[in-house]
């Protein structure tokens, strides 16, 4: 079977993509992201390749000289170091980089960045696939997904912090909010979602709603929102009673875990 290209971010996202690959025999050439990636990925791939985090130009030489045809994008970046000084070496953008980043990248967002370089990686013959080929199961479906339900009032203010979440995702500001009796405590921005539950967790107390949603451009090549065990930890810490997810548009990470880590919590995960 044809070998795959894995651009792995940090977190386990792109871990899970590679045991999925191996699960259905397709040979994984991985490029690594220095100071992202964390090195366990290695033991589930063929090859692994390591790249500074503005290398685009090393990145598609390593997939041309491994006769990569098609790859998957899996795992975020710090979007920090978009900050960082470039006097730091992993940070030191190659000729390519740089080519991209002031012709062809319109927005400093995410969507404008990401659409370029598939753009970039085609123009050598390296076509971008949807980044839940082999993990489809990882999507959270439509439903209530733990055993506790949300009661009438969360429900209420589900209804009431959608819109806002899909609007803030459509201004291209975050993807998460968090609610409590219909007051928008938190808004979630360069930061994460992590954060960002945290804050609003310390505004709120306990009883908090978070609600998480995918980009209204959304591109199921590298824009698939996700949440895990971390994210659990993040929502028990704030005293968060539910999580409400984009149902088909969200990757839930490690999931029989992470439904019984919410379980455990008492905290309500819906789909819709």
């Amino acid at each position: 079977m044809d070998k795959i290209g894995l651009i792995a971010g940090n977190g386990r996202f792109p871990i899970l993509f590679a045991k999925g690959a191996r699960d259905n025999n397709v040979p994984v050439i991985a490029v690594g992201i220095e100071g992202e990636t964390s090195p366990e990925i290695e033991q589930y791939v063929e090859k692994l390749y390591w790249v500074g985090v503005a290398q685009i130009g090393k990145l598609i030489k390593v997939f041309k000289q491994e006769h990569v045809s098609k790859a998957v994008m899996a795992g975020g970046l710090k979007k920090t170091n978009m900050f960082s000084s470039w006097r730091n070496l992993r940070f030191l953008p190659d000729l390519r980089t740089i080519n991209l980043w002031y012709r062809h990248v319109k927005r400093r967002d995410d969507h404008s960045l990401l659409g370029a370089v598939a753009d970039e990686l085609l123009k050598d013959g390296i076509e971008l696939q949807n980044s839940t080929l082999y993990v489809p199961q990882l999507l959270a479906q439509k439903g209530i997904l733990t055993k506790r339900q949300p009661s009438e009032a969360e429900m209420e203010d589900i209804g009431f912090g959608w819109p806002i979440a899909k609007e803030i995702a459509r201004l291209g500001i975050g993807q998460c909010v968090v609610i409590k009796e219909k007051v928008v405590l938190a808004v979630e921005a360069l930061e994460g979602t992590d954060e960002a539950i945290r804050r609003g967790g310390n505004l709120g107390k306990d009883d908090i709603v978070v609600i998480k949603v995918s980009k209204h451009d959304f591109d199921p090549r590298f824009d698939i929102p996700t949440v895990g065990l971390e994210t659990i930890k993040s929502l028990q810490e704030s005293s968060t009673s539910v999580l409400a997810l984009e149902a088909e548009k969200t990757l839930i990470l490690d999931i029989e875990e992470t439904i019984k880590a919410a379980d455990d919590a008492k905290i309500a995960i819906v789909g819709l």
